[in-house]
């Protein structure tokens, strides 16, 4: 595809100069009906950010075999957990979706075919975090699934494809955590800032590699000792920081917020990239 042909798919949304980036670290789904610390981070940001044309997420909780995009127009609200109180059940995010920006999406990629999905909507690692950036639901929200048969190099090379989109004011967000072993969570401790030694000094390394720009040691992430295996005993929460870090630019600035342990085997550990 050249330029020209990708101009005229994207005329639609005007140009808002280069969007920031964002990673997320979601949590709980309780923190799309608490109020914290955490989410008056994310209140905050919202108000902060120039307000977005359309928003991409790749959320931990879309894991498919290939890769796919939201394609419809009304994204149902999916409630994809138990055992929380019903008043949870009960929120509903009516954003609506973005069929063209999502058919932009596919025909940007060229690393693999992306499958327009008409079934899929908004998971929580969606909309547990958007609703405090936009509470109205009035900007247009599609997500990209993980392909979980492929390495961490395969998702930070097809995320680099998505860096026109920042240009067409698209706010591409990864919603994680980069510290997630729900076996190992100290549940009594989960209303107060613990982390065990592990998890402190996994979190550590990544902020560390993060603000040195040293993508290589994360991509290489199962390399990189005990902390790590045990912060990342599955990759699905932590591939949303590699679609992020691979939209960095070599001039761009990081903003670490949110970091914060919590329940002794989890990180709030949050990113904006501008």
């Amino acid at each position: 595809m050249n330029l020209r042909d990708l101009n005229k798919m994207t005329s639609g949304m005007s140009n808002t100069g280069k969007m920031p980036v964002l990673f997320l670290g979601h949590g709980s789904p309780m923190n799309a009906i608490e109020e914290n610390e955490f989410v008056a981070s994310f209140k905050k940001l919202g108000k902060e950010l120039v307000r977005p044309n359309a928003i991409l997420c790749i959320s931990a909780h879309w894991e498919t075999h290939g890769t796919f995009v939201t394609a419809m127009q009304h994204p149902q609200t999916i409630h994809d957990f138990g055992g929380f109180p019903q008043e949870l059940f009960d929120v509903q995010y009516p954003a609506p979706g973005n069929p063209e920006l999502a058919k932009e999406t596919k025909e940007l990629i060229t690393k693999t075919e992306v499958g327009l999905d008409d079934k899929w909507g908004l998971d929580h690692g969606a909309w547990s975090v958007i609703k405090h950036l936009y509470p109205n639901a009035d900007i247009p929200v599609i997500q990209m699934s993980i392909d979980y048969s492929k390495p961490a190099k395969y998702h930070y090379e097809l995320a680099q494809q998505l860096q026109q989109l920042r240009n067409k004011g698209v706010l591409i967000i990864g919603s994680g955590n980069i510290v997630h072993n729900l076996r190992m969570v100290a549940w009594d401790k989960l209303n107060e800032e613990f982390a065990f030694d592990w998890a402190k000094e996994a979190n550590e390394m990544m902020k560390n590699y993060i603000l040195d720009g040293d993508h290589k040691s994360l991509i290489n992430f199962q390399s990189q000792g005990t902390a790590f295996n045990l912060a990342i005993p599955t990759p699905e929460h932590y591939m949303p920081l590699i679609y992020t870090l691979a939209l960095k630019n070599t001039k761009e600035k990081i903003e670490v917020f949110n970091d914060k342990p919590v329940g002794g085997s989890l990180s709030m550990t949050s990113l904006k990239i501008s």
